[in-house]
């Protein structure tokens, strides 16, 4: 450990005042990247669970350290750690197409809790080498996540259309591609009001020897029928 940070280890005014000050200053620089993508969670929300988390660890050391209460000076943190989650699954919705968003702003607000935790507990490197990290994750390595997208042949296909028999067009199309579906996903949308239902399926379509084009996607969306295709 980096011994510049030994005062912020004692249970003294200033070193409180580090602890929190360090929780919001991890926590917010978390946040501002979520906040300029506009996220469910952003700046303020960061800095409150990190703040919150290092708030609950400090309560449990001071009833250790100076109140001398011998209990689990861990159980207020492992309370933290497992509560989160109720935030975390405000943040993560499925939309209308069957996509899943919020997963990356769910785990950011569940490490902040635990670099909260950190700060908290005084182990100040620790907790602003993490938050490095995270914004290494946030920041750089979503462009490589978006390269190896691109090189993928699998793609998974938004597909909507009116009546039922159309599906065996659609998976006929994908074979004439040289492409298999490797897993099919379908559900049935009631129209507005006096309008018909019609159906929607989410595809995985796995491409034989060539990637799939917008070729094969245009091929799709001119059957009979099929109103909407996507990639997702």
């Amino acid at each position: 450990m980096l011994h510049i940070f030994d005062f912020a280890r004692e249970m003294d005014l200033l070193a409180v005042t580090v602890r929190l000050v360090a929780a919001v200053f991890c926590g917010g620089l978390i946040g501002i990247e979520r906040e300029f993508k506009r996220r469910p969670a952003g700046f303020r929300t960061h800095i409150l669970i990190c703040l919150g988390a290092a708030i609950a660890i400090l309560t449990n050391l001071y009833l250790y350290q100076v109140m001398h209460l011998y209990t689990d000076i861990s159980r207020l943190g492992a309370q933290v750690i497992a509560g989160i989650g109720f935030i975390g699954a405000g943040t993560i919705m499925v939309t209308r197409r069957k996509r899943v968003r919020g997963l990356t702003t769910a785990a950011g607000l569940w490490t902040a809790a635990i670099i909260g935790l950190v700060c908290g507990a005084g182990y100040l490197e620790c907790a602003f080498f993490a938050t490095a990290m995270v914004l290494v994750a946030e920041l750089l390595l979503i462009k490589l996540e978006y390269r190896l997208a691109l090189k993928a042949k699998d793609i998974n296909l938004y597909v909507e259309y009116w009546h039922s028999v159309c599906i065996e067009s659609i998976v006929r199309t994908v074979k004439e591609h040289g492409a298999t579906v490797g897993g099919i996903e379908i559900s049935r949308v009631a129209g507005a009001e006096g309008q018909p239902h019609h159906y929607c399926a989410v595809m995985n379509i796995q491409a034989g020897h060539e990637p799939l084009d917008n070729q094969f996607i245009n091929a799709l969306a001119s059957l009979e029928d099929v109103t909407t295709v996507e990639e997702m």
